[in-house]
């Protein structure tokens, strides 16, 4: 079946993660990614480990699939004529260097490229955007979370402000960044003309803050910090279970009554004029959730989902990932993939995309650094570069592409 993105060439100049995983995304679309890296080091997820297979790390390889590497020395003449020959023929350019004057130096800028591609979608991927007060400065995942105000409302009532466990900035912005792309795309066939995506990581993160900003803005109360709990909705929260913890989620009022007759509540309980509504609920959650909490304690986590589920009320276990990702459903819906490398056998998480006629491809292993340089200028230069005498030494503290985000 025909990959939706088949025929479109990705010029990729972006390391870490927000822009390996837009231009992954690309890449299971059926795009023809090429990974530009620096000469003798790479992008510098190859070395954030441990755990390697061999010598590549686990983070590298989980986002790097369905794409060529070359090694281009982007300072030197003859790696700029290169990617300007790479960039001619290309349909996108995604680009993580987080000063305009450094791509300005290289004739990279938006400005210089699309002068001679004006078809070109140029998607830069930075901390704050090009434009504003904090442009140019850098920043990582961590610190877009602290800022966008989302640590300060999770983690304990009261505990210290807690960062998620996965970088979701970064993984936000890529899937952001992807849907620019593929609009940019859908608009460039109906004009001919592409354009520029100016892509912050910052923005990505607080658009997760959607209800909480129009909560905020409506009542100019800051949202608190309610560990596990709902902020409108009791209840919707963690509980421990004899063997493990469980999740619960009472939503509407049917849910209250059918959850009341589930867990053995009875009228008495599901009628109390404290516990009867959502808002006498939320009022009085301190005095039902103890009460719940001295009810789920007795048995397994099993039995009481068992009894939930066949009320119909949305319910799960708190799992481990390996249990995840060891689930029966995970697997039957094909989210692990598995690739033979020459470093071994790797296993990754596919994507989420389910497309009936176009769906997404597994073509390529992450590469080896560099692995596919004489091929890539070989094919898109014309003839005019061969061999590899672009690949020069690596001079870390003179290179320009630094890791924006």
């Amino acid at each position: 079946m025909l990959s939706p993105l088949r025929g479109i060439r990705v010029i990729d100049l972006t390391e870490a993660l927000a822009g390996p995983y837009c231009t992954m995304i690309l890449g299971d679309l059926g795009a023809d990614v090429i990974k530009v890296e620096r000469p003798g080091a790479g992008d510098e997820s190859r070395k954030w480990g441990p755990p390697f297979i061999g010598t590549e790390s686990a983070y590298f390889l989980s986002v790097n699939r369905n794409k060529r590497s070359v090694e281009i020395d982007i300072k030197s003449s003859e790696g700029q004529a290169a990617m300007r020959r790479l960039l001619e023929k290309a349909d996108v350019f995604v680009c993580n260097v987080r000063r305009i004057e450094s791509l300005r130096k290289v004739g990279l800028d938006p400005e210089t490229i699309r002068a001679y591609n004006p078809r070109l979608i140029y998607c830069s991927i930075t901390f704050y955007g090009q434009t504003g007060p904090y442009a140019g400065r850098g920043g990582y995942d961590i610190v877009a979370q602290g800022e966008a105000g989302l640590m300060s409302a999770t983690g304990e009532v009261d505990g210290e402000p807690m960062r998620w466990p996965v970088a979701i900035a970064d993984l936000s912005s890529g899937v952001w960044s992807a849907m620019a792309i593929l609009t940019a795309l859908y608009a460039r066939e109906k004009t001919g003309i592409g354009q520029f995506i100016d892509q912050a990581l910052l923005e990505g993160q607080l658009s997760w803050a959607t209800v909480m900003a129009g909560q905020y803005l409506a009542s100019e109360q800051r949202p608190p910090r309610l560990g596990n709990r709902h902020a409108n909705i009791v209840p919707y929260q963690v509980f421990k279970a004899r063997d493990k913890h469980m999740i619960v989620a009472v939503v509407t009022q049917s849910h209250w009554q059918r959850f009341c007759n589930a867990v053995g509540l009875g009228d008495t309980v599901r009628d109390d004029p404290r516990f009867a509504t959502n808002a006498g609920r939320l009022k009085h959650h301190l005095e039902l959730i103890a009460l719940l909490e001295s009810i789920f304690i007795q048995k397994e986590a099993e039995h009481w989902l068992e009894k939930i589920r066949s009320a119909d009320i949305p319910c799960g276990p708190i799992n481990s990932l390996d249990e995840a990702l060891d689930d029966p459903h995970v697997q039957q819906r094909g989210m692990l993939v598995e690739f033979e490398h020459p470093m071994g056998m790797i296993k990754v998480l596919g994507s989420p995309l389910r497309l009936s006629g176009t769906p997404v491809t597994y073509r390529r292993r992450p590469p080896l650094l560099g692995e596919h340089t004489e091929e890539v200028l070989r094919e898109h230069a014309d003839g005019l570069l061969s061999g590899n005498f672009l690949i020069t030494e690596f001079q870390p503290a003179a290179n320009p592409m630094q890791a924006a985000v």
